[in-house]
């Protein structure tokens, strides 16, 4: 038996995430990507840099400074061929780095880029707010659950596969696999309104499929619960262009932007103040949310 779960086109209730309050539909929210990694795809994991810990620090508040409503903190790269680790080593490398992020900056929620509750439990106690698992529709999406559960925080279910097999359509499929992830995570006790979920770009799917889910994002309002989109840098987007990593924001960018027009809620981005900017622009056409930080009175033409 599935736990009851809403469906509806309303905007989904607020999740309180650590020191702030989410509204859902009033504006687009960036989550900043702090990857503690020596492998991180991107080319941003810290673990090589000398003082890690000093270096998260400075770049979170960096991020913050240029609009970061909230931090992913990661010590496992999900790139493809990367080398797993096991809890004891993903612990030493985020565990330190949450501690101190969280104590030089109460007032920005931390989420924590987990799949093992082990480390999601140390990493809800060294000061993070939101659990972050990337295999949110694995077979073991119980045991996160129970997690986020017992000690009373939101949850990102986020869409993934151990191979990129779809028997029908995927955007079809993608929806189906959320959804019964979101009624397993209700059954492990948390609350409908604490969850989010995320399509996964980049997870389980080839570049066809991406692109198809991409198109169709707004079918995942179907499931009443708030979009995290994750392209940043991903490499559908090297594809579409043939360029490097390094070289994709402007395709980032413009998922953003699209994004936003679909619905999404946050984006998970490496690159934060153009994100923002995007993300500010697309919510004064998209929602309306400008009016508050224009100077022009309403009504006067613009130059």
């Amino acid at each position: 038996m599935t736990a009851a779960r809403r469906t509806t086109s309303a905007d989904p209730a607020p999740i309180r995430i650590g020191p702030v309050t989410f509204a859902w539909g009033q504006r687009t929210y960036v989550m900043s990507i702090l990857n503690v990694t020596p492998d991180s795809f991107s080319g941003d994991g810290l673990l090589g840099e000398t003082g890690p810990v000093e270096r998260a620090v400075a770049t979170a508040r960096q991020m913050v400074a240029e609009g970061a409503d909230l931090l992913d903190i990661g010590g496992e790269s999900t790139r493809p061929g990367h080398v797993s680790v096991d809890a004891p080593e993903e612990m030493r490398r985020v565990i330190p780095v949450i501690r101190a992020v969280a104590t030089a900056l109460p007032d920005t929620p931390i989420s924590v880029d987990t799949a093992k509750p082990e480390v999601a439990e140390a990493a809800l106690a060294a000061g993070a707010h939101l659990l972050n698992d990337v295999w949110g529709t694995g077979p073991d999406v119980g045991d996160m659950a129970a997690v986020a559960a017992g000690a009373g925080v939101p949850l990102i279910v986020m869409h993934n596969r151990a191979e990129a097999r779809y028997e029908r359509n995927v955007v079809t499929e993608v929806v189906a696999d959320l959804g019964g992830a979101l009624d397993r995570a209700i059954a492990a006790g948390v609350p409908e309104d604490d969850l989010i979920i995320d399509p996964g770009i980049g997870f389980g799917k080839t570049a066809d499929h991406n692109i198809s889910v991409l198109c169709h994002l707004g079918a995942l309002s179907t499931l009443g619960r708030p979009v995290l989109l994750g392209t940043s840098r991903k490499s559908t987007l090297g594809r579409i262009l043939d360029l490097p990593v390094e070289e994709r924001l402007e395709a980032t960018l413009a998922t953003t932007a699209l994004g936003i027009a679909a619905g999404v809620d946050l984006v998970r981005v490496h690159d934060v103040a153009p994100n923002v900017r995007v993300a500010r622009v697309s919510d004064a056409i998209v929602r309306g949310h400008w009016r508050d930080h224009a100077d022009t009175p309403t009504g006067v033409p613009d130059e």
